[in-house]
């Protein structure tokens, strides 16, 4: 299993990664391109080895708390503004192993 702090460049369909939810930011509402809108958030997911940002949509947001133990399988890292952010996606799924 991969730790946070191999998430250092862009990447997609990443074998499963654990954590541990730091903090949690106000969700905020934003416009989708497909039209609509939705929920949005950001975590910050730490484990032994560094941390990286989470971003977090709709019921994702409810699933954790900080302090949430969590799986990502199947997710992607992009990097926006120099920073990397580790997304669940539409084929990727967020485990809760502790909330």
């Amino acid at each position: 299993m991969p730790t946070i702090d191999q998430l250092n460049k862009p990447q997609n369909r990443l074998e499963p990664i654990e954590g541990v939810i730091d903090t949690i930011s106000e969700p905020r509402t934003v416009n989708l391109r497909t039209g609509g809108q939705a929920q949005v958030a950001d975590a910050i997911l730490k484990d032994e080895t560094g941390q990286i940002k989470l971003t977090l949509w709709d019921a994702q947001i409810k699933m954790v708390k900080p302090g949430s133990k969590v799986k990502i399988e199947n997710g992607y890292v992009t990097t926006f503004k120099g920073e990397n952010s580790l997304n669940v996606g539409k084929y990727g799924k967020l485990n809760v192993l502790e909330f």
